[in-house]
């Protein structure tokens, strides 16, 4: 019997799933009047399986580009969630074989349900639970949004493109309770804002993840001069206790 802490994340994994599922329909859709068949579409969400690469290929394709291109431009987006690797690696403990199957649902969700670092074990649940779920709806709504292509032929009416960046960003608001996480936050957005219409699609993105492992590199090395100083101070205010305690014994 699950306790309620891991019914929780299970049920949040779940609606996740459905809320980034549904962004699918828009992808299938999107892939299939780009030119790409029924069957490539689908095998783009089995083996790929990262949204934001997904659509950097299919737009690609669409503009007329070289799917050589395209398949760049995704690789190039989808290069982000080796950062996250770094993280999951310790949390998964895997062996080698193990690992490269996890691999396969290393994505924004996943990565993002993982961060309960109170608790590894359900930290390892959330991952696992966001990734199956994520991808199971995802290639089920990539064939519903492929069959139905011709009525969905204008997807964005539906609003569809802006589920994921919605569904990311109620993963990312209860984790913003520090000043440098909201600093954090806020600096990513501003890098990515800013190189969007100078670089290439993914590179926006690079940038804002080193523009945070930069911040976060400063935070820690800030905190350790503060610990440093610390301990330097505590021998000077012991000593100034035992200084005390003669007197007041005299007093007494």
């Amino acid at each position: 019997m699950r306790n309620e802490a891991e019914k929780r994340v299970i049920r949040d994994a779940l609606g996740i799933g459905i809320a980034t599922g549904t962004y699918g329909l828009s992808f299938g859709a999107l892939s299939t009047t780009a030119g790409l068949t029924l069957a490539q579409t689908c095998v783009l969400s089995l083996l790929m399986f990262t949204g934001a690469s997904q659509f950097a290929f299919v737009g690609v394709v669409a503009a007329g580009g070289a799917p050589l291109a395209g398949a760049a431009t995704a690789a190039l987006l989808g290069s982000r969630n080796a950062l996250y690797g770094l993280h999951l690696a310790r949390l998964l403990r895997m062996r080698l074989p193990r690992r490269l199957g996890a691999a396969q649902f290393v994505i924004d969700e996943s990565a993002a349900m993982s961060l309960d670092t109170r608790n590894e074990p359900l930290a390892r649940l959330g991952f696992w639970a966001a990734g199956l779920s994520v991808f199971g709806c995802w290639n089920i709504a990539t064939l519903l949004g492929a069959l139905g292509a011709r009525a969905l032929s204008n997807p964005s009416v539906l609003g569809l493109d802006v589920v994921a960046p919605a569904a990311f960003v109620a993963l990312m608001a209860p984790r913003l309770r520090t000043p440098i996480t909201w600093w954090a936050a806020l600096i990513a957005a501003a890098v990515a804002l800013t190189a969007v219409p100078f670089t290439p699609a993914g590179v926006p993105v690079l940038l804002a993840a080193a523009a945070v492992v930069a911040l976060s590199l400063w935070s820690s090395h800030d905190d350790g001069r503060r610990v440093e100083t610390d301990s330097r101070e505590v021998p000077r205010n012991a000593s100034h206790v035992d200084d005390t305690v003669p007197e007041e014994r005299k007093v007494g």
